[in-house]
């Protein structure tokens, strides 16, 4: 890819990124004043409270948390937040513990244990930052009547068989102590606040993060059902369907709603916008086509590069450039031993299917700058990348019939890294048509 083209997009990327960065989402949302905290609009008294705890977990959840313990300093009590290895850093106010993604760990546990050990001094004059982003699913982890062990083999077995994060949500809500409006049980009556950055289509309040402050809708019977879709009911560990067919029939706990307010302050849809507003300001004219792109990663870049190859054709009649903008989150159905992630397969995909003659370039790549279990945010491909591949001595056909995406792209040089971003609004994905 011609550097300028790929600068193009790199600088479009990043603009997104920029609007939904943790740092940038919590300051903008959360002012102190000398006799309460203004959180997004309404006030919370200091007289009210005796205590102020910050609690949290995802890949932003470091750069929130560092707003908050600038913003309100020595008036934290207690605090501490979990994120993936790699995102963390040093606070004044607060604890910041890492763990594993998107498999859990001990550590993961552990770093649990010592944020539910805050609830038992939390009560009605407390109030509870929650601070959410994507990835806490698998770093909030408190296992319930099964091992850790156990869970990563039934979390690992959905990842690998294509599960959306909806269906995988709700089988490690039916799992946990902490998922499923658990965390707000525990600190119960505490007034709490949950400040979230949406990595799940349609920032459905008991998804995100697996719902830990929100109401739970989810049951038993339904993730028996996706088990049993995904053709894993008979692979999973016996201890995990026992727990299932145990808790079958009983009721959902509510959440103390009054005493919690969910709020989702960034999410795909504000760094779409940002993407938009930076192309215009290079004198390009944004389409934005889908802030849901979901489904199979390798289909999903066949579908773009047909959606890119007719706005190539019909734009010939006029000069202005067009980025097409799409974000949501793939899936891949490991069949394969390659090494690779949903935006490196939708980029590989997409590279096979643009035809050399038309000018046509695409950034797909994760907002929180991982891509599957590699060091790769997504890739950068264009109508030259095929040919690079072959000249390379290897057969993209074959590579992504094995999920070898990772190695076949890196041979090119198409792979796209950015490091921790701050941030996880799912992935964006910028067709640049010339």
């Amino acid at each position: 890819m011609k550097q300028g083209t790929a600068n193009i997009l790199k600088s479009i990327f990043k603009s997104g990124i920029d609007a939904v960065h943790g740092y940038r989402t919590i300051s903008a949302s959360v002012r102190a004043a000398p006799e309460y905290v203004l959180i997004a609009g309404m006030p919370y008294y200091y007289r009210r409270f005796k205590k102020i705890f910050v609690v949290g977990a995802g890949k932003a959840s470091f750069p929130m948390a560092q707003a908050l313990d600038e913003t309100l300093g020595r008036r934290i009590d207690r605090g501490i937040v979990i994120t993936k290895d790699g995102h963390g850093g040093l606070l004044n106010s607060i604890e910041v513990a890492e763990a594993s993604h998107p498999l859990p760990d001990m550590r993961g546990v552990q770093a649990t244990r010592r944020l539910l050990y805050l609830a038992r001094d939390a009560d009605r004059n407390t109030l509870v930052f929650v601070l959410l982003s994507g990835g806490a699913s698998s770093l909030l982890v408190a296992p319930d009547g099964i091992t850790l062990k156990d869970k990563v083999a039934a979390t690992s077995l959905l990842l690998n068989a294509g599960a959306s994060i909806d269906e995988l949500n709700t089988v490690r809500k039916q799992l946990s102590l902490v998922k499923g409006g658990g965390l707000a049980r525990m600190f119960s009556p505490a007034q709490i606040v949950t400040l979230i950055i949406s990595d799940v289509i349609g920032n459905r309040l008991d998804i995100i993060g697996s719902g830990p402050t929100a109401p739970d809708r989810s049951t038993p019977e339904q993730a028996l059902n996706i088990l049993a879709r995904y053709g894993i009911r008979n692979k999973v560990p016996w201890a995990v369907l026992r727990r299932l067919e145990q808790k079958k029939g009983t009721a959902a706990h509510a959440v103390v709603r009054p005493r919690v307010r969910n709020l989702v302050l960034a999410d795909n849809k504000k760094a779409v916008a940002a993407c938009a507003a930076a192309a215009r300001q290079l004198g390009i004219r944004p389409v934005v086509l889908t802030t849901s792109l979901h489904g199979e990663a390798r289909e999903a870049g066949r579908l773009l590069a047909s959606i890119a190859h007719d706005m190539a054709h019909s734009k010939r009649k006029t000069a202005q450039r067009v980025c097409l903008i799409s974000s949501g989150e793939t899936t891949v159905t490991v069949t394969g031993r390659g090494t690779g992630g949903r935006n490196q397969e939708l980029a590989l995909s997409f590279a096979m299917d643009i035809r050399n003659g038309d000018d046509i370039s695409l950034l797909s790549a994760g907002t929180d700058g991982t891509d599957g279990p590699t060091d790769a945010a997504g890739a950068l491909v264009d109508n030259t990348t095929l040919c690079r591949i072959e000249k390379a001595g290897m057969d993209p056909f074959v590579s992504l019939k094995n999920n070898d995406s990772y190695t076949v792209l890196h041979k090119a040089g198409a792979l796209l890294k950015t490091g921790a971003t701050g941030t996880n609004v799912m992935d964006i994905q910028l067709i640049l048509i010339q």
